[in-house]
């Protein structure tokens, strides 16, 4: 016997009236009344058919817990685009983009975040052939979701050499746009947007852009691009050319940005060019952080923690 109908059992010992017995069966039924619980997160698999090469391919969309009984509500969105390793054909290989960033969060380490997620995966483009850690990754490389429980986050990369900061490069290598980047894939990502706008409960006021290493890179291009489809966007470990700023200055488009300061694949001080131009323009809406201590995979810290998620609903195209 609970407290609450334990107490409810001395009180009926001392009923006078039947309105008094009346107003403990209310109570009564206050003491068995259960939240009601969300329901489950959903994982889907969209199938689309690419403009990048006419093939047949498939996306996820994640539905946060509680989506289905609120169906009047707008769910913001997060577009995640990922790195260079996760790349894939986008059917049997799609499961590679669950590795790492948001997605991994909430499918795997089974995060509460309420957002709609759209995550594709971009093609090989023949990286494959040229780098060695997507040639030699298997199946037992994606992270399992366990029934019970989450699996232990894995280790980051191995760092050498001391912190010692970033002085400014005099130039930028413009590799940004590159022949196997998410540029190439930009009808297909900003269809995705539409489709999931006309067929999920998404709020086109609150969709955020998010990407890690060449994610990072198209998060950039796609950012500057199509400036007004973004309320905030969160390149990590990958750095934008100036020339692409003046848009995001003209939408003001706010931005966080980050680096690895011992990251080797990806130099921090390639970054400070774009970012001292977004100034230069004129943006006040701009953050830029280095966490010093980290290599080039940065983004296992800034995604597991919440900073970046509370950031993101900050904003709106409504709010300026």
């Amino acid at each position: 016997m609970n407290n609450c109908i334990f107490g409810l059992y001395q009180t009926i010992s001392k009923m006078k009236n039947i309105l008094q017995l009346i107003l403990l069966l209310i109570i009564l039924g206050s003491c068995n009344h259960k939240e009601p619980q969300k329901s489950e997160e959903q994982l889907l698999r969209i199938p689309y058919h690419s403009e990048t090469d006419q093939t047949d391919r498939e996306y996820f969309v994640y539905l946060p817990k509680g989506y289905e009984e609120q169906r009047d509500k707008k769910w913001p969105v997060l577009l995640f685009l990922h790195g260079d390793g996760e790349r894939g054909n986008g059917t049997t290989e799609l499961d590679y983009v669950m590795i790492h960033g948001p997605l991994y969060e909430v499918w795997v380490q089974k995060r509460d975040l309420p957002f709609i997620m759209i995550v594709p995966q971009m093609h090989m483009f023949g990286r494959d052939k040229i780098a060695k850690y997507i040639a030699d990754r298997t199946p037992d490389d994606i992270p399992v979701r366990l029934e019970n429980g989450v699996p232990e986050r894995p280790g980051y990369f191995s760092l050498s050499g001391k912190m010692k900061g970033a002085t400014p490069a005099n130039s930028i290598p413009n590799w940004i746009i590159t022949d196997a980047g998410w540029d190439r894939q930009e009808q297909d990502l900003l269809n995705m947007l539409d489709n999931t706008l006309a067929n999920f409960n998404a709020d086109e006021k609150r969709i955020y852009l998010s990407g890690l290493s060449y994610g990072g890179f198209g998060t950039w291009v796609i950012g500057s691009k199509h400036a007004n489809r973004f309320a905030a966007m969160n390149p990590i470990v990958g750095y934008g050319h100036p020339d692409l700023m003046q848009a995001i200055v003209d939408e003001n488009l706010p931005v966080w940005a980050f680096a690895g300061g011992r990251d080797t694949a990806v130099e921090t001080q390639y970054f400070f060019a774009g970012m001292n131009k977004l100034e230069e323009l004129g943006h006040k809406d701009i953050r830029f952080t280095i966490h010093e201590d980290m290599g080039h995979d940065a983004w296992k810290r800034i995604y597991a923690g919440q900073d970046i998620y509370d950031w993101f609903l900050k904003y709106s195209k409504n709010t300026e």
